[in-house]
């Protein structure tokens, strides 16, 4: 990807879930060449997903708790 052509720069956005206003803010502030808010608005647009991730996670453990349980008591 080359980090000036604003197509690729846009594409990645999508790719990685942003909506069409956090990716209009980003390419305002790229445009302007404010590198310190663009990483800003990545950090956090990174963080929202890890905690997405996260919280899909437990769900995860806790139906793997479940199947775990089940199996246990049926081969009793």
């Amino acid at each position: 990807m080359n980090i000036n052509d604003e197509k690729s720069i846009v594409q990645n956005l999508i790719d990685a879930g942003c909506g069409q206003s956090f990716i209009s803010e980003f390419m305002e502030d790229f445009r302007k060449d404010n590198i310190s808010k663009e990483l800003k608005l990545l950090e956090a647009h990174r963080r929202s997903l890890l905690n997405n991730l996260h919280k899909e996670q437990k769900r995860i453990d806790c139906l793997d708790y479940l199947v775990y349980q089940m199996t246990k008591e049926n081969s009793v």
